[in-house]
């Protein structure tokens, strides 16, 4: 069950954060569009306000969720403290009690910086999308798997080396530097990039982009071809016509 550790977090989380990012940008969508055309500078620029507000709302959850799949991991660097966590409820109530409410927000300021992640995700989806509809009438389910593998494996092979850095301030449990400061200033960000690189090479800060990506690559294409049938299915009960170019 050891690869399966942490899976209800990591459920709840997705769920919270889909939810969160899907309703913040087809609503700020439809507010700027308005029934015109999109362009791939407008979906970027909601991408990103989406991504933003996706994460100053979700970043507790990943914050637990990352603690809770990590417990009871062995590591090799002493400098790591380890957890004890019962469940989501008790790893918030020791987090806030022996680090503070603000510890639920370790990691927010690579996480704002990993906004362009889905951002750019989403531009490469939408584009492909538009460029397949002037084509066909609408997407296929294999179609819509493919493009949002392929916009997931961009967008996560160009953000991996900070989503590295993310994961290890949302830990919590390492001690960063002799003064043991824990937070996600861009000082610590540059220093956990240059460790990287001065323990495993440049291309430590890929390590283990393999995993991450079978991982994201296989989520956002199930996501996206779920999301395009579930919007169809939504049109046609509500006997509305459904605009797939907008």
């Amino acid at each position: 069950l050891a690869p399966y550790r942490g899976w209800f977090p990591v459920i709840s989380s997705l769920c919270c954060s889909n939810f969160v990012y899907f309703y913040t940008f087809n609503s700020l969508k439809a507010l700027w569009v308005k029934g015109q055309h999109s362009t791939t500078g407008k979906d970027l620029v909601l991408g990103v306000v989406a991504g933003v507000v996706n994460v100053l709302l979700t970043t507790p959850l990943w914050v637990v969720n990352t603690r809770l799949k990590l417990q009871g991991a062995k590591f090799r660097n002493e400098d790591i403290v380890p957890t004890n966590y019962k469940g989501i409820i008790d790893a918030f109530h020791q987090i806030i009690r022996d680090e503070g409410v603000l510890a639920l927000w370790n990691g927010t300021f690579p996480s704002l910086l990993l906004v362009f992640n889905p951002a750019i995700q989403f531009m490469f989806y939408e584009g492909f999308k538009r460029k397949l509809l002037k084509k066909q009438l609408q997407l296929t389910s294999l179609d819509a798997f493919v493009i949002g593998a392929v916009a997931k494996a961009v967008a996560t092979t160009l953000t991996y080396p900070l989503q590295t850095v993310q994961s290890i301030l949302r830990f919590g449990r390492h001690r960063l530097n002799p003064e043991n400061r824990t937070l996600g200033s861009l000082r610590n960000i540059l220093y956990l990039l240059q460790q990287r690189v001065r323990r495993f090479g440049l291309m430590g800060l890929y390590k283990g982009l393999e995993a991450k990506l079978l991982q994201t690559v296989l989520t956002a294409a199930l996501m996206f071809l779920v999301y395009e049938k579930l919007t169809a299915a939504t049109f046609t009960v509500m006997g509305l016509k459904h605009l797939p170019r907008h």
